[in-house]
């Protein structure tokens, strides 16, 4: 297949065209700098969308970046790189006399409420009730094709929890307190904790792509990025310590991660949502890294 990809210069995108090349198939990435095998989202506007079999947009400013003050200037960022590239490539899609026979958007779990009982699947309801809940609900409806076009391109929305790999993610930042023995909870460490490999979240996408996986090509679909094995917090962070051999006896309390991150962002941290991958793999995914054992002996090279 030829693949178009944008925002695939990030920690997702290159795990993802590693796996495409892997596989065969032929990227061009959408990016914001010229290049060999790229195009820029100028080009994309104003030439219309190249030859391709499959879209992906993986475009957006990183949420937790730690060099951001969370500010309104900030908010706005998040959402304009998200909003307006999945909207400018749609449009590219929905004007295209060739358009793909696949779109997938890779948006996130927090349109779902967080909670410590409640369980979520793809077919459950949600309404948006903060900032990144009405995020994620802009950023779907950007994405929609309209019905002509839809007859014939297959909507796939991949919502991702916690995405963790050795190069970049949560990982990358916890990795060293974990080393020198500060890792500790977040918040209570109740809190469901709702995370992939990154290596199954790329092969999630690329299973949306192919043109034989069993998925409903009249409506869109969504897959939650999710291992199929569920923890908390607490969990993670004594499965990390333990593997590490590191003490995990510093919790960070809520207060001061909200001081840190700004009390929208650090709800991500602090709180959580049981979600289950359960289209994903009715859909018939095979996961490489489903529980965390496997996934973080992978991460830190044991």
């Amino acid at each position: 297949m030829r693949v178009l990809v944008g925002g695939g210069t990030g920690f997702v995108g290159r795990e993802l065209i590693k796996l495409l090349k892997n596989k065969g198939h032929e990227v061009t990435v959408i990016s914001r700098q010229p290049g060999p095998g790229k195009i820029t989202w100028a080009e994309l506007e104003s030439g219309g969308l190249p030859p391709c079999d499959g879209a992906v947009n993986l475009a957006g400013e990183n949420i937790m970046n730690p060099l951001r003050w969370w500010n309104d200037s900030f908010k706005n960022d998040l959402f304009s790189s998200r909003v307006d590239t999945t909207k400018t490539l749609a449009q590219a899609i929905a004007s295209s006399p060739s358009p793909p026979h696949a779109w997938v958007l890779v948006t996130g779990v927090a349109c779902y409420r967080p909670s410590l009982l409640t369980q979520y699947t793809e077919e459950s309801d949600w309404t948006p009730f903060d900032l990144l809940s009405r995020l994620v609900r802009e950023w779907e409806g950007a994405a929609k094709l309209p019905d002509d076009i839809a007859k014939n391109t297959r909507q796939v929305v991949v919502r991702p929890g916690a995405v963790l790999g050795r190069d970049g993610g949560a990982m990358k930042q916890m990795l060293t307190p974990f080393w020198f023995g500060l890792g500790g909870t977040l918040g209570s460490g109740r809190q469901p904790f709702p995370w992939i490999h990154v290596s199954d979240l790329a092969g999630i996408i690329a299973h949306a792509l192919e043109p034989t996986t069993p998925l409903p090509s009249d409506q869109p679909v969504v897959l939650n990025g999710v291992a199929p094995t569920q923890a908390t917090n607490y969990e993670f962070t004594k499965e990390l310590g333990r593997i590490m051999q590191r003490p995990t006896v510093i919790p960070v309390p809520g207060f001061v991660l909200d001081g840190l991150l700004g009390s929208e962002r650090a709800v991500i941290l602090t709180q959580g949502q049981k979600v289950e991958p359960k289209m994903t793999l009715e859909s018939g995914f095979q996961y490489q890294y489903p529980d965390l054992t496997t996934a973080l002996r992978e991460i830190v090279g044991n």
